[in-house]
Formats: structure tokens, C-alpha cells, sequence
């Protein structure tokens, strides 16, 4: 069996339900929309306990979408842009995230910052919403991460914006941080073994009934091919693996492909050597934090960032026709 990345395939079936929740022999299988994607999830066990592990994984997920969201005006971080500077009270799961993600800002050497959301929030690919340049010039003049602020007093957790114009988006971290999270819950559970797709972040734990490594799809980047096309598939014995790619949001706008990966620089979608990064971390917010970086690195100056970064297992750099090359 191939563990292929269902993105956002499920979304539309999902939406007039709750969850869809399966049950087989040796294992239980949930699917459900959240984070604007499919969320697809595996456990293995008996029945007794994966039902309600993967029914609390549900849970989870909607009340992380509360917390993490920046569409959403109650959430953590739609009240910490909307501050103006201001200390803001926050869960204490949304200040160990912000932690985490300043971390990959550091590491990535600003390549990816989560203040990009005064650009990113100018931007309506699904509409094909082009910002004008003006727009994005000022928008980049608010786009620092050094400008976070995270403290934490007794109980309390607090996070300001040094910037009163500045706006964090952790789209590209939060997944990843969930997906940790959710396997640290199954195993507290008790569920022997676990797969956890978010929207193509895959996380995997423990061995399938069979002993047999997972094979887990690499997708194909090419506009037009089919959601279940592949360039490829690897065989994964655990780990988590997350792939970047400018196809997966994007739209056409007089001949050009705008897509969701923008420059911290200029607001603008990056321009990238590859149109897709796959990356195999032990953590899955590892992996999504650098695929990434090494997105808008490219293969030369990612090759570098990796031998910084031991805890990036293996990248594989895909081209549009789905040449396949790896890197360690």
C-alpha cells in the first residue's frame, strides 16, 4: 500500500459532514477539513482505543484551528495583529508555537518569517487577486520577526508585536507543530502505531501490521497532472515528511503563475529553482519549517543549510517534468 498525500481531495466530500470516522480489522481511519485542507488519520489497535483517540484528534484539530487561525477574529493570533503592540494573553500552545517558528526565522536567516502576514493577507490566489506593487511595498516595511515578543509570568503567556502594523501568519509552520502534537496524544492514548496526513504534512509512527516500511508518495509538480499522479514514492520507516510546493496554491494571471510562497523581501511569490521540496525530519514541524526554506534556497544554498541542520534527514528537490533528486 502507497500512504499518498490527499491535500485538499477530501475537503469538498467533508464539508457538509463532521468527520468521517472507518473502522478495520487492525486499525481506525478519521477524515474530516481543517486548516483549509484534508485531514486524513490512522491509528492501529483495537477499536476501544482508537476511536476515541482519533475522535479527541478531531477535537484537537478544531480547537488548534481557533487558536492558529488568522482568518478567524477570536483566534490568538487574529488578536495579537489586531493589538496594536499590545501585550495579548494567549494559550499556552500558541506561545510555544510562536517559539518554535521564530526559531526557523532565525535558522532560515529570515528567509522565512512569520510576520509576512501584512503581504500574505493582500493576496487572493483562489480569486486570482493580484496585490498592486505599491501595496507590497509598504506592506514588506512591516515584515521583521525579531519584532515577536513572547513572555511568559506565572501561568500566563503574553505576545506582542513590537510593530503595531506588523501581522504574524504561521500557515507555513502551524501544521507541523499540530501534527507533533496529535502524535503525542495517540501515543498517550495508547494507539500502537499512527498516520497522520495534514493536507500532504505526513507523520508517521511505529510499524505496519506487516512489519513492512510505509511507501509514502512524492507528488508530481506539473499544473494538470492529477492529484494522485506521483513523481515518485520512498519508504519510510518513521519520521515525518513535508513537501513545499508553488503549485499546490497558485493561480495563472496574464501567462504567469503566481503562487503562495512569498518573499519576506518583496512580498512577492519567490522565485525558485525547483517547483517542489520534500523533507524528512524526526519532527514534523522540522520538516515543515525547512521544506520551506529550501523551497526559496534552491538546491546550492539548501545543501549548505543542511549541513548546518543534522535533524534534516533527506530533501528531495522536484522538478516540473517529476525528476526526482535527492540530498543529504
Amino acid at each position: 500500500m502507497t500512504f499518498v498525500p490527499i491535500a485538499g481531495i477530501i475537503v469538498n466530500m467533508m464539508a457538509r459532514a463532521k468527520y468521517k470516522l472507518d473502522l478495520a480489522d487492525t486499525y481506525a481511519e478519521i477524515r474530516f477539513a481543517a486548516f483549509d485542507t484534508g485531514v486524513q488519520i490512522r491509528a492501529y489497535g483495537t477499536a476501544d482505543i482508537c476511536t476515541p483517540a482519533l475522535e479527541q484528534a478531531y477535537a484537537d484539530c478544531r480547537r488548534y484551528e481557533q487558536l492558529f487561525s488568522r482568518t478567524i477574529p477570536s483566534s490568538d493570533i487574529s488578536r495579537i495583529n489586531a493589538a496594536q503592540s499590545a501585550w495579548v494573553e494567549v494559550n499556552a500552545d500558541t506561545a510555544e508555537l510562536i517559539d518554535r517558528a521564530l526559531a526557523y526565522c532565525a535558522a532560515s536567516h529570515g528567509v522565512f518569517d512569520i510576520t509576512i502576514g501584512t503581504a500574505s493577507r493582500l493576496w487572493n490566489l483562489k480569486e486570482g487577486v493580484i496585490p498592486p506593487a505599491e501595496a507590497l511595498a509598504e506592506a514588506v516595511q512591516h515584515v521583521d520577526w525579531h519584532g515577536v515578543q513572547v513572555n511568559r509570568s506565572g501561568n500566563a503567556t503574553r505576545v506582542r508585536l513590537d510593530d503595531p502594523a506588523a501581522m504574524i501568519d504561521l500557515g507555513g509552520i502551524a501544521k507541523g507543530w499540530i501534527a507533533d502534537a496529535l502524535d503525542h496524544m495517540l501515543e498517550r492514548a495508547g494507539v500502537c502505531a499512527c498516520v497522520i496526513d495534514l493536507g500532504g504534512n505526513v507523520l508517521i509512527r511505529g510499524s505496519k501490521p506487516d512489519g513492512s516500511p510505509w511507501k509514502v508518495g512524492l507528488p508530481h509538480p506539473a499544473q494538470g497532472h492529477a492529484e494522485s499522479e506521483l513523481a515518485g514514492t520512498i519508504e519510510l520507516k518513521g519520521g515525518s515528511i513535508v513537501t513545499s510546493g508553488i503549485y499546490e496554491r497558485a493561480c495563472m494571471h496574464d501567462g504567469v503563475l503566481y503562487h503562495h510562497v512569498l518573499s519576506p523581501h518583496t512580498g512577492m511569490p519567490i522565485e525558485t529553482e525547483y517547483p517542489a521540496v520534500s523533507v524528512i525530519c524526526e519532527r514534523s514541524i522540522d520538516a515543515e519549517g525547512y521544506s520551506t526554506t529550501l523551497l526559496a534556497l534552491g538546491a546550492k544554498r539548501g545543501r549548505e543549510l543542511m549541513t548546518e541542520h543534522p535533524e534534516i534527514l533527506q530533501a528531495y528537490f522536484i522538478s516540473w517534468n517529476g525528476e526526482i533528486h535527492p540530498m543529504r
